[in-house]
């Protein structure tokens, strides 16, 4: 979809004959699937229908690709919207609730989410989409044979990077940080995780109207990443080269080149470890690193909801069934699934990563939820606009030479821009 909401004439041609298939795929025989359309492809496709083949009638899964939304805006035109959806932001659940395009759901009792994040899927007193995914978003992952002792703050992640940068430079070892700039969802993890451990209200207070983004906290967020991101030698080839490197081809400088020291990112990032990792050797992670002395760094997340189409037969039924502790163990057992339901025991996890990761989401008070996608309109970002290119922008500057203080006077006032032009901030 553009940045002005239009979709392409791909997308349409693609979700109209999405549609097509769905609808001829669910009259065969007579009995009607119900219909799913998600974000998911690869393995994650394969093991959500290993989880909706028990289902106890036929569910019909589409994969939307990248872009859901603009394929959901095609099929809405085309009169062919599926009766569930697996959206990944929270706004798209609020948005499509105000046009009327959603119907009520309601979860089972064996459905329950850490304290904040059931209220980003309400709207008007009602509940339209429930967590069926989480993605644990404060991790940096290492090879312990090259990386032993990992930092356990902030300011020695800072120092550990500007000593091996130094040795970069001369040709002694690798980057210290692989960094997939060309994805700017990338660099607004890193601002998010830097901002909630700084200033945890001015996170939250981000996430609403009226939104202040020229205050201190973000002066004082941006600076701390101006403080790493400007080391000379801190990234494989050089700033340049980051923006021009992909979040995937991030991990595999670490896992199986080793070009890097250390990558940055979320849980799915065993995903990609699964497929290029070339021996034995697992990585290992540590905890995004806090700045206050002595504290535990933050805790973002991100998820996935289902949401019910209006007039949709068997869809609030499913996206109910969905919310029941066992209805995800398929995806337990195969591996690469972290529920955002804590009736879910930890010791259903067989994934000692993921055992690990789900109960830290359960420390109470720690967490909270990726903030670029509770941004309104194209604001929350998307390639080439919004918050991710801002924040590219921003990474351009600083690893380029420009001083941190006109790196961030520039950043500022885009974003400011940005958040009053998506419906309030300044």
């Amino acid at each position: 979809m553009t940045a002005g909401g239009r979709a392409t004439r791909r997308t349409l041609l693609r979700a109209a004959a999405a549609g097509a298939a769905a609808t001829a795929a669910g009259c065969a025989g007579g009995n009607r699937s119900v219909q799913v359309a998600v974000v998911w492809s690869g393995s994650e496709l394969d093991r959500f229908r290993r989880v909706v083949a028990r289902y106890p009638s036929p569910v019909h899964v589409v994969s939307a690709g990248n872009d859901i939304d603009a394929f959901l805006r095609a099929r809405h035109l085309a009169g062919t919207s599926p009766d569930v959806a697996i959206l990944p932001r929270p706004g798209l659940v609020t948005e499509y609730a105000l046009r009327g395009w959603l119907s009520p759901v309601r979860p089972t009792t064996e459905y329950a989410v850490p304290t904040g994040l059931s209220e980003l899927l309400m709207t008007r007193g009602q509940r339209y989409g429930v967590w069926v995914k989480a993605a644990h978003k404060s991790l940096i992952w290492h090879l312990p044979s090259v990386l032993p002792d990992p930092p356990r703050s902030w300011d020695e992640l800072v120092t550990r990077t500007r000593d091996l940068g130094a040795l970069a430079r001369r040709g002694s070892g690798p980057a210290p940080l692989a960094i997939g700039a060309a994805d700017g969802w990338v660099l607004t993890d890193w601002f998010e995780n830097v901002l909630a451990d700084l200033t945890p209200d001015a996170y939250d207070a981000l996430a609403r109207p009226h939104r202040d983004w020229q205050g201190r906290p973000v002066r004082d967020a941006l600076d701390r990443l101006a403080e790493l991101w400007s080391i000379d030698g801190a990234f494989v080839g050089g700033g340049r080269r980051a923006l021009l490197t992909q979040y995937e081809e991030s991990v595999i400088q670490v896992v199986r080149t080793r070009r890097a020291v250390m990558v940055f990112e979320a849980d799915f990032t065993d995903e990609v470890v699964g497929r290029f990792r070339p021996g034995k050797e697992m990585p290992a992670t540590f905890r995004f690193p806090s700045a206050r002395p002595g504290a535990v760094g933050p805790l973002i997340v991100g998820g996935d909801a289902a949401v019910a189409f209006a007039d949709a037969r068997g869809g609030v039924e499913l996206v109910e069934w969905l919310t029941r502790a066992d209805s995800f163990q398929p995806w337990l057992d195969a591996g690469g699934y972290l529920s955002p339901n804590t009736s879910i025991s930890l010791d259903r996890y067989t994934d000692p990563v993921r055992h690990k990761l789900a109960g830290e989401m359960r420390a109470p008070g720690t967490l909270r939820f990726d903030l670029s996608d509770q941004l309104p309109g194209p604001f929350t970002g998307s390639d080439g606009v919004g918050i991710w290119r801002i924040m590219q922008d921003f990474f351009a500057d600083v690893t380029d030479g420009v001083p941190a203080a006109e790196a961030i006077r520039r950043a500022t006032g885009r974003l400011a821009a940005a958040a009053s032009s998506a419906g309030g901030g300044r």
